[in-house]
């Protein structure tokens, strides 16, 4: 049997997508374990024997039984030798360096230790990954976005408009591979999931690393409630009861695969706002948290609608949601107010075959000193195009220029209105507003399909409703 035949067949048998991490440390060991001759294999066999009908795989991390010399490995191979052979084992050595290298960590991962897969780092690129693949038995998962904090400093690093982490999903789904990504980062899971349907992803960071087991599971099941491996190690094999520990994880992992599985059956289809608001929280656009606004004072969320341009598919659909308000509108050129709105208003324009201009930041001292980019005459009739409206002051500061140089302007639309007055300020000097989205109307969509909480939710209700309206983050 080939890995993934076998973890599918333990996955059955077991009723689990619970892989338990054998990583012994033997200043956490129990005094019983002190005069067994090999305590660090006495230490796994007993987390073994009492889970061994739980779990769809175990893994071992190299790196403890290295830090014990020749005994620690000794008791590394006794433990992999003592695995039932139904269940596959995962060796977490994050291996990656040049072909000749990396082929003799293949033969040892694979051919001396006996492993039925291996954890693998790409940042070598192909040449380092191809030699763990020719073993076409045996199971290679590349390092993606792992649970750790530091994982944002390279991993989310944007690389040709996409962020690092989204680069080695795609190979990996091209070379055939599995993927590691951590429960600490539902929002990348989602975005890989749908990126590799059908693709195993190992899952660190639940349990002591504090990784939210069900939004994780939410986001990265594949269509048939499975796809995902879920591992625990500290929280299972620290506990007083491991069998108690792995057991009520297990059940854990099942009840938040029944839910996932009952609310698909149960979902709609996305309406499009839906769809837009979901995938500008998956992005990173819309973030809670505790956030200081230009004012000093503090937000729970914040609109960070920039990062569009790393997504160029969010991006397209974000300028026909713009297409469908402005098709109702009449004018003759479109407007964006620099700088966000400008990659929005480039693509509106090419979606629908329609001239831009923008107002300028600041006028030229050189040149023509032109206010208005763009070619234009006088009378024409302009709809402002901008990301956001918190208060309508930057909209007024815009239409300024476009005014002084003889276009018309009625109308303003924007992606996301903060709901905070900015609609009827604006309203006050005689422009219309026109939102695709409403801040209120986001929450609602996130809170209902369970991205955040309604006590998040209700929270920053809350803070619409009391916050001064002149604060921006």
């Amino acid at each position: 049997m080939t890995f993934f035949e076998k973890l599918t067949s333990q996955v059955k048998k077991n009723d689990s997508l619970l892989c338990v991490g054998l990583d012994p440390d033997p200043s956490r060991f129990p005094p019983s374990l002190v005069d067994e001759p090999d305590p660090m294999f006495a230490f796994n066999k007993r987390i073994i024997d009492a889970t061994r009908d739980l779990v769809c795989a175990y893994k071992p991390n190299f790196a403890f039984y290295e830090a014990e010399g020749l005994a620690g490995l000794q008791a590394l191979k006794k433990t992999l030798d003592y695995i039932p052979e139904g269940i596959p084992a995962i060796l977490d050595a994050k291996r990656g360096d040049i072909g000749s290298t990396a082929r003799a960590y293949a033969r040892g991962a694979f051919e001396v230790w006996g492993a039925d897969a291996v954890t693998v780092n790409p940042y070598l690129g192909y040449d380092s990954v191809e030699p763990f693949s020719r073993y076409r038995d045996k199971g290679v998962f590349l390092l993606c976005h792992t649970s750790n904090p530091g994982a944002r400093d390279f991993q989310s690093l944007v690389c040709d408009g996409r962020p690092l982490y989204e680069l080695v999903a795609q190979k990996a789904v091209q070379w055939g591979l599995a993927l590691v990504v951590g429960a600490t980062y539902p929002q990348a899971l989602r975005k890989i999931r749908a990126m590799a349907p059908h693709t195993w992803i190992l899952v660190p960071g639940v349990g002591a690393q504090g990784g939210d087991l069900e939004e994780a599971l939410a986001a990265g099941l594949d269509g048939e409630g499975q796809g995902l491996i879920i591992s625990a190690s500290r929280s299972v094999i620290c506990a007083a009861d491991p069998r108690t520990a792995a057991l009520e994880l297990r059940e854990r992992i099942n009840q938040g695969r029944q839910q996932v599985q009952a609310s698909r059956e149960q979902a709609q289809p996305l309406s499009l706002k839906e769809e837009l608001t979901l995938a500008l929280h998956d992005l990173g656009c819309v973030r809670f948290g505790d956030f200081t606004l230009v004012s000093g004072q503090r937000s729970p969320v914040y609109l960070d609608l920039r990062l569009l341009v790393s997504d160029p598919h969010l991006l397209r659909r974000v300028t026909q949601a713009y297409a469908n308000i402005l098709r109702t509108l009449d004018f003759d050129r479109l407007a964006a107010i620099p700088y966000a709105a400008l990659p929005i208003g480039t693509g509106v324009a090419m979606e629908m075959g329609v001239p831009l201009v923008y107002p300028r930041k600041e006028e030229k001292e050189y040149g023509t000193r032109k206010g208005v980019e763009g070619g234009f005459e006088t009378g024409e009739q302009v709809v402002v195009l901008d990301d956001l409206i918190t208060t309508g002051l930057s909209k007024l500061r815009a239409i300024a220029p476009l005014e002084e140089a003889g276009l018309v302007v009625e109308d303003v639309v924007v992606l996301v209105d903060r709901e905070q007055g900015g609609g009827d300020e604006l309203a006050e000097k005689g422009y219309r507003l026109h939102a695709v989205l409403g801040l209120s109307e986001m929450l609602r969509i996130l809170a209902n399909r369970g991205s955040i909480s309604a006590e998040q939710r209700d929270d920053v209700l809350a803070f619409l409703t009391g916050a001064d309206k002149d604060d921006r983050p």
